[in-house]
């Protein structure tokens, strides 16, 4: 025969049941909103996305594309990426979306080139590709043809074997500070020199050098990497948070663009903090 369990506890049995759901659903974030904070953050889409006048991004024009990248080696035009069915990508699977967005290939099998960072976003983790799909199907379609890019240079046929299964970082701060800086922010992309031929120099992760001509003159990606002298080996987190989200330099001089410190500025103080341990951690070149 069985005994009759009280009521009291099953509903402790019930509720711890029901606790690790709970707690798998809170860990989960939002998908349009995660997809939000990293578009309008760390990734910082609309810094080449979204049209800019003398007083910045244009009204009404958020991720209508446009912006003109003209280097000796092509003529970049920034896509529209609003979900406008015409000039956007309205028309586009979530699919077709997050395959242009990690592996540069456009629903009919063209090439996306640069400035376009793909060797980087192809570490973009699935849940956050996803999330980043998500977003920019809810932002506002806007009606606006671009022309296309013209490559003086050849593209590849394509930037490696389709990508599948990727995770997320390791709940490391390290780690996630090499995601925030690498695949989303794709700070290493401006941040590490280029060899002779247009390749990225990897072993000089970091050491800057680049130029990046515009309105303002001519800018030169900083040194980031924790050497002293070469570096901001001497500067102090609060510095380097700064120079981040506001584009001060440790001395008070402003920083030029294109860095997009506006979009910096939305990120969480958890990401900053995992960022600038990230910084800490890169070997030191002069």
């Amino acid at each position: 025969m069985f005994r009759k369990t009280p009521a009291a506890t099953i509903a402790a049995l019930v509720l711890q049941l029901a606790l690790p759901a709970q707690a798998q659903a809170q860990a989960q974030p939002d998908p349009v909103a995660r997809g939000r904070y990293l578009v309008e953050g760390i990734a910082g889409c609309g810094n080449c996305h979204t049209p800019k006048g003398p007083q910045g991004d244009l009204p009404g024009m958020n991720m209508a594309g446009g912006a003109v990248f003209d280097e000796p080696p092509f003529r970049a035009v920034a896509s529209n990426i609003t979900p406008d069915p015409e000039t956007g990508i309205g028309r586009w699977t979530d699919a077709e979306v997050a395959r242009a967005i990690r592996e540069g290939i456009r629903p009919d099998g063209r090439i996306i080139g640069p400035p376009m960072p793909i060797e980087l976003y192809r570490g973009i983790s699935d849940a956050d590709l996803a999330a980043m799909v998500a977003y920019l199907r809810t932002v506002p379609a806007v009606r606006n043809a671009v022309e296309p890019s013209v490559y003086r240079m050849p593209l590849p046929p394509s930037y490696g074997p389709p990508v599948a299964n990727v995770a997320r970082p390791a709940d490391d701060p390290v780690a996630r500070g090499a995601y925030l800086a690498g695949p989303l922010g794709h700070c290493t992309e401006c941040h590490t020199p280029m060899r002779e031929g247009g390749q990225r120099d990897w072993p000089r992760l970091g050491a800057g050098g680049q130029q990046f001509p515009g309105p303002w003159g001519v800018s030169v990606a900083r040194n980031i990497t924790p050497h002293r002298e070469a570096g901001i080996g001497g500067w102090t987190d609060a510095q380097i948070l700064r120079a981040v989200t506001e584009g001060v330099s440790a001395d008070g001089r402003r920083m030029f663009p294109p860095m997009g410190y506006g979009y910096y500025a939305r990120m969480t103080p958890r990401d900053l903090a995992d960022l600038v341990a990230w910084l800490r951690s890169i070997p030191a070149l002069p």
